[in-house]
C-alpha cells in the first residue's frame, strides 16, 4: 500500500484518523491554555515548561502498571472510554481557584492514563492496516497532528485572549467528547489482542521482554532520547518568546507535516534502508545551536521548522520496531515505545527548565539540542547494523525462535491466533 488513496479505501482508517484528530486538537488547545495559566500564576521558566511537559513524567507510572492494558483491552472501549476521562479531566482542569499543585495532580493522572491510550490506538493501527501500509498510515496521522497542532497553537493562542484559559480548557473538553463520539460511530468492536488480565505483573513481564534484545533496545532509546531532549527545546518556547510562543509551535508544526510528508510518502524505501534514522535525528537537533546567538525572531522561526523535519526520523523507528515485535505483542510495544518517549520529554522538559532557570531559555536550549545530537552519534553504529529479515523479526533478537519454539505467547497460555 503506496498510495493515499488505497489508504482511505481501507475500512475504519477514516474513523480511526477523525478519532484521532479531535483528540490532538483538544490537547493542543489544552496545553496552550494550562502554559498560560500557570505561567501567568509563577512567572516561572521551569514551572511553565512542566506544566505543558512534565506531566508527561507520568506516562513512565502508567508504562510500569497498566501498559498491559493495551493488548487486553477491547480497542473501541479502550478509545472511547480514555477520551471521555480526559473530557471530564480537563474540565477540572477550567475549575476557577484552582491552585498550581492541584493542576499539576490532574495532569499527572491524564498523563499515567495516557500511556495506555498512545498502544491501544497504534496497536489498532496495526490491525486496520495490513504491515505493508502501516508506515503510510502512521505518517499519516503525525502529518494529521501536525497541521492540527499549526492551527491549534495559533487558535489556541487566540481562544485564550478571546475566551480566557479557562474557556479555552472548556473547549478542549468538548472535543474530546467529539472523539469519543467519532470512535463509537465509526470503529468496529474487536477482541483483544492477548488474553488474560492486565496486571503490573504482566506488564512488566513484557516491558522486560521486549526491552532485552538489543535491536529492540536500539531503536527504544533511538526512538525516546533524541526526540526528547528537542521536545525539551520546545518546552522553552513560551519562556523564550512570551508573545510569539504559538508562532514558534506553528513552525515546529509545518516542519513536522513537511517532514512526515516526504518521509512517508516519497522517500524511496532503498535510501530509508541504506541511510535509516540516524541523518534525520542529526537534522533535528542541529538547527537549535544557532539559539546560542540569541536569534531575531524570523530567524528563529526558520530554525525551529528545519529542525522539526527530523522528527520524521521516528516513522523510520517505527517501522523497524514493528518488524522487531510480533502481532500480538504490538500495542504493547507502541504503548511502551508512546510512554518512554512522552517519559523522556517530560524529563527533558523539567531538564530544559532547570537549565533556563539557572542561564537562561537560550542557552538551554541550545545545551539540549548539543546532546541531542551527540546521543544520535553514540547510538547510530547500532542502528545501521540491525537488519530485519522476513517474517516481521530481526536477526538476533531472539524472539522469532522463541515464538517459534514454544508455539505460545509470552506467559504460556495460548494466544488468540491459536484458539482460532
Amino acid at each position: 500500500m503506496r498510495t493515499y488513496q488505497g489508504l482511505f479505501k481501507t475500512p475504519e482508517f477514516t474513523p480511526l484518523l477523525a478519532a484521532f484528530a479531535a483528540h490532538v486538537a483538544a490537547q493542543t488547545v489544552s496545553r496552550m491554555a494550562v502554559g498560560t495559566l500557570v505561567y501567568d500564576a509563577t512567572g516561572s521558566p521551569l514551572l511553565t515548561a512542566l506544566s505543558m511537559f512534565g506531566p508527561l513524567l507520568a506516562q513512565m507510572i502508567g508504562a510500569t502498571v497498566l501498559l498491559s492494558a493495551t493488548d487486553r483491552l477491547p480497542p473501541r472501549a479502550a478509545t472511547i472510554g480514555l477520551a471521555l476521562f480526559f473530557a471530564v479531566a480537563t474540565t477540572a482542569l477550567a475549575l476557577p481557584g484552582l491552585s498550581v499543585g492541584a493542576i499539576f495532580a490532574i495532569l499527572s493522572v491524564q498523563g499515567m492514563l495516557g500511556s495506555v491510550g498512545g498502544g491501544v490506538r497504534y496497536g489498532l493501527l496495526t490491525e486496520i492496516l495490513p504491515a505493508e501500509g502501516y508506515l503510510l498510515g502512521r505518517s499519516v496521522l503525525n502529518m494529521c497532528a501536525g497541521s492540527l497542532q499549526i492551527c491549534g497553537y495559533a487558535v489556541g493562542a487566540v481562544l485564550v485572549n478571546v475566551l480566557t484559559p479557562r474557556g479555552t480548557l472548556l473547549t478542549g473538553a468538548a472535543l474530546f467528547v467529539v472523539a469519543a463520539a467519532v470512535a463509537r460511530i465509526g470503529l468496529a468492536r474487536r477482541p483483544p489482542r492477548a488474553q488474560g488480565r492486565p496486571s503490573a505483573r504482566e506488564t512488566w513481564r513484557t516491558n522486560a521482554h521486549l526491552w532485552a534484545a538489543k535491536p529492540r533496545r536500539r531503536v527504544y532509546l533511538a526512538l525516546w532520547v533524541p526526540n526528547g531532549l528537542v521536545v525539551g527545546c520546545e518546552s522553552l518556547y513560551v519562556s523564550y518568546a512570551p508573545h510569539h510562543a504559538g508562532l514558534l509551535f506553528a513552525s515546529a508544526a509545518v516542519g513536522m507535516l513537511a517532514g512526515d510528508t516526504l518521509t512517508g510518502r516519497f522517500l524511496p524505501r532503498r535510501w530509508r534502508e541504506r541511510f535509516g534514522a540516524p541523518p534525520l535525528l542529526l537534522l533535528l537537533a542541529a538547527p537549535y545551536l544557532i539559539f546560542a546567538l540569541h536569534p531575531a525572531l524570523p530567524v528563529a522561526l526558520a530554525a525551529v521548522t528545519v529542525g522539526s523535519i527530523g522528527f520524521s526520523a521516528n516513522l523510520l523507528l517505527q517501522d523497524r520496531l514493528m518488524s522487531l515485535v510480533p502481532s500480538e505483542l504490538r500495542g504493547h510495544a507502541f504503548g511502551l515505545h508512546h510512554s518512554g518517549m512522552f517519559t523522556m520529554q517530560g524529563i527533558a522538559a523539567a531538564v530544559a527548565g532547570g537549565i533556563a532557570q539557572l542561564t537562561s531559555p537560550a542557552t538551554a536550549m541550545t545545551v539540549m539540542a548539543a546532546a541531542s545530537a551527540t546521543v544520535t552519534l553514540a547510538l547510530a553504529p547500532g542502528l545501521r547494523r540491525i537488519r530485519p529479515v522476513a517474517g516481521g523479526v530481526s536477526a538476533g533478537c531472539g524472539i522469532g525462535r522463541e515464538l517459534t519454539e514454544t508455539g505460545k505467547g509470552l506467559s504460556g497460555r495460548r494466544t488468540p491466533h491459536e484458539a482460532d
